[in-house]
């Protein structure tokens, strides 16, 4: 980076709200950056976006198509991590199967946590009936385990990546909701708020323009170390046939493909297990490593 731009980014007196916010940014990433084991979950996670970006030049063979000549090839020659029961290409299956797994990701952190944030944020902010009857709702949702819940939504909307996305998020707001609740409790009655009010600022305004920017570093930690969970509950709906439909790929149904034969075929479902492994290791230490640069006190406390 020019001198001059890291001297305009850690200036004492910043002169406009754009060089406040990119110095804010700027510094965030210097700790970030520090952490060598949140290093190591943006390389991996770089590593999944690289792989769902570029699948067509990274996977030698179809990974629909197989050749039952080949099949349960070990690990070798042309097959690099073997083949399957219908002699596809595992390496190929696995870097397709990256872009389903970064799909739902993203689906599910752009619609759950924004429903949380709704709610958890309407339910701080207006308290009374509205806050009873949205939090008794959330609690409803947290006295279910996720996976169940969300088997159960998956079983009631049939297979497909569109349902299995849908089951996911509908299990995945709760905490979100809770987090922006609280929050939101904690900012209420602020001087900014008050202020706010007084120049005749609707509740939405406030709502929407005061108060969710202040959930938002908590939420972002919190949906980040999140992302484990839901992909490994994406592969247990895909180990079960409620996710993505064959014979596309998907790390969760290769890893129900390959359990009958890890034994003597090992190689079909441990290399998808050790996919699903890395990628949720991955978005675990970026967690963290968001948590220490948004959230040093709750870091220091965990």
């Amino acid at each position: 980076m020019p001198p001059s731009w890291r001297r305009w980014l850690l200036s004492d007196a910043p002169t406009s709200r754009r060089q406040a916010r990119a110095a804010r940014a700027y510094l965030g990433w210097i700790a970030f950056s520090r952490n060598p084991l949140a290093m190591l979950g943006l390389v991996i996670f770089l590593a999944l976006l690289a792989s769902a970006l570029f699948a067509p030049a990274l996977a030698p063979l179809d990974p629909v198509s197989g050749d039952l000549a080949n099949r349960l090839l070990a690990p070798g020659g042309e097959y690099w991590l073997g083949t399957d029961q219908q002699g596809r290409d595992i390496w190929s299956r696995i870097i397709y199967g990256s872009r389903t797994t970064l799909l739902i990701v993203f689906m599910v952190a752009v619609t759950a946590a924004p429903i949380g944030i709704v709610i958890g944020a309407s339910a701080g902010y207006l308290g009374g009936w509205v806050e009873t009857v949205l939090m008794r709702l959330t609690d409803a949702f947290l006295a279910f385990p996720k996976l169940v819940l969300a088997l159960a939504f998956a079983a009631a909307l049939g297979s497909g990546i569109e349902n299995a996305i849908l089951a996911i998020a509908l299990t995945a707001w709760p905490p979100y909701a809770r987090i922006a609740r609280a929050e939101t409790l904690a900012v209420r009655g602020t001087d900014y708020v008050a202020a706010a009010k007084l120049n005749g600022a609707s509740d939405l305004r406030i709502v929407l323009g005061h108060i969710m920017p202040m959930c938002l570093p908590s939420l972002i930690v919190r949906v980040s170390l999140d992302m484990a969970g839901v992909i490994l509950i994406a592969a247990g709906l895909g180990f079960l046939g409620l996710g993505v439909a064959p014979p596309q790929p998907e790390w969760g149904s290769m890893v129900s493909e390959g359990r009958s034969q890890i034994l003597e075929q090992w190689w079909v479902c441990t290399y998808p297990g050790v996919a699903i492994f890395l990628v949720s290791l991955g978005f675990n230490l970026i967690g963290d490593g968001l948590r220490d640069v948004l959230d040093p006190r709750e870091g220091r406390d965990g």
